[in-house]
């Protein structure tokens, strides 16, 4: 494990519940927070279970103004899955097709033929090569052809590291 100490190796050796903490209580929980964070535990999440409420109730551009009047980027449970991610070590490719989008959740340091046994053994045993485009370009791009025009995309082999929001079409035979 090049690049990782042994105390994160020790600390990520610990059960989920022992790294992430989530505080609720107003100012006395940030205060919590604060110390929880302070003393070494791995992803302290804030959330203000009443103002998580309102949100739910509004409407997208009321829910980003409520936030920002905080000064808050994104809800607490956005904040909670990403910390959580995060510890455990995960991120997110995307599959994208005619019918549908769909995300898939592997290791960090997966390889281009690993993330594709996520999806399928077969995709993982008969891996030619994977096309990659981070969702950001292809969504800016419209299409996989315009990302194509564009020069955004990119042909991959099997020791290729996806990326967090990398958008995958495998090439495989079988």
């Amino acid at each position: 494990m090049a690049g990782i100490s042994k105390t994160n190796r020790q600390e990520s050796s610990k059960p989920l519940a022992e790294r992430v903490a989530l505080v609720t209580g107003g100012s006395r929980g940030i205060g919590r927070a604060i110390a929880l964070r302070l003393a070494g535990l791995g992803a302290v999440v804030a959330i203000c279970g009443r103002l998580e409420a309102e949100l739910a109730e509004m409407d997208e551009k009321e829910a980003g103004e409520l936030l920002a009047s905080y000064g808050l980027k994104e809800p607490g449970l956005n904040r909670l899955i990403r910390a959580t991610y995060e510890l455990m070590g995960l991120i997110q490719f995307f599959t994208a097709g005619e019918p549908e989008v769909r995300a898939w959740t592997i290791r960090k340091d997966a390889t281009a033929a690993r993330a594709a046994g996520a999806i399928h053994s077969d995709i993982e045993r008969g891996f030619i090569k994977a096309e990659v485009v981070n969702w950001e370009h292809l969504l800016a791009a419209g299409s996989w052809a315009a990302a194509r025009e564009r020069g955004q995309c990119r042909l991959e082999g099997k020791e290729y590291v996806i990326a967090d929001g990398d958008v995958v079409l495998f090439r495989h035979s079988g």
